[in-house]
């Protein structure tokens, strides 16, 4: 049983969105998130699509390597549109079926909101798939560096962050290697009620927490070998600067939200 974790997987490509610096391109996405979250009408939508289309075209990534980084949330997406459609009772009602109907202000919600949050997936996938972790755990650092001159860990909190990035992964594997050693020794994690397959998950969760409880006491007796004491003074082999690119990127995110909110006001 092989588990497929997206998250800190990286596509290797030369694009422009490769390319930016990690902490312009995690600013730009994060206004992009907000700018598809307040969409609340069709235009807005088409806009935000073509957007996050322009995105997807610019990186280089296959599409249906993104699609396949964001299938496991599918499902979600589906439960939520569902609920929209049943449970919002504005508008008119379009179609019935004893004593459930479905309302235009329903079928409305469940397209704003399926499509907002597949978006939102979208555009996140791309961040992890256009960015290395040291790229992140660095523009992480350099975010919260300032929150060290006010004396908070703000070069530890990157580091964790980046160690739970790399740590994924591995977890990943461990957690599949588990999970058939059980198999192995007769554990059923499909059979019986939700009960028993409850119960059955509790050794594999067991034996995770241990695994992880040793590559922490490893990692901590690592980083005393070599002496580690935090951010003071240390710089990076790969020093990032701003450029027309950044500039360039941020401009377009700019337009993008701008444009939105324009079309808000008109619609």
């Amino acid at each position: 049983m092989a588990l497929k974790i997206s998250i800190g997987q990286y596509y290797a490509a030369a694009s422009p969105v490769h390319a930016l610096d990690a902490r312009v391109k995690l600013w730009c996405v994060l206004a992009t998130l907000v700018a598809i979250f307040c969409a609340a009408n069709a235009a807005q939508l088409v806009l935000a699509v073509t957007f996050v289309a322009v995105l997807l075209a610019l990186s280089r990534v296959p599409a249906g390597r993104v699609v396949a980084s964001v299938r496991h949330l599918m499902a979600f997406l589906a439960v939520l549109s569902l609920f929209n459609l049943l449970f919002v009772r504005t508008g008119a009602v379009v179609a019935a079926l004893g004593p459930v109907s479905v309302t235009s202000g329903g079928i409305t919600a469940a397209v704003l909101y399926t499509a907002r949050f597949a978006l939102a997936l979208v555009t996140g996938s791309l961040v992890m798939l256009t960015t290395t972790p040291t790229q992140l755990a660095d523009a992480f650092d350099r975010m919260l560096s300032p929150l060290s001159r006010v004396g908070l860990p703000g070069h530890e909190i990157a580091m964790v962050f980046s160690l739970m990035m790399r740590f994924v992964p591995t977890l990943a594997d461990e957690t599949s290697a588990i999970i058939d050693a059980q198999a192995l020794r007769g554990g059923a994690f499909d059979e019986g009620g939700p009960v028993r397959r409850v119960r059955s998950i509790v050794p594999v969760v067991v034996a995770l927490l241990a695994s992880g409880l040793r590559h922490a006491d490893g990692l901590s007796r690592a980083l005393d070998a070599r002496c580690y004491e935090g951010g003071a003074g240390r710089t990076h082999l790969h020093e990032q600067h701003l450029s027309a690119r950044e500039a360039a990127a941020a401009a377009l995110t700019a337009s993008f939200v701008v444009l939105l909110a324009l079309l808000g006001l008109l619609f």
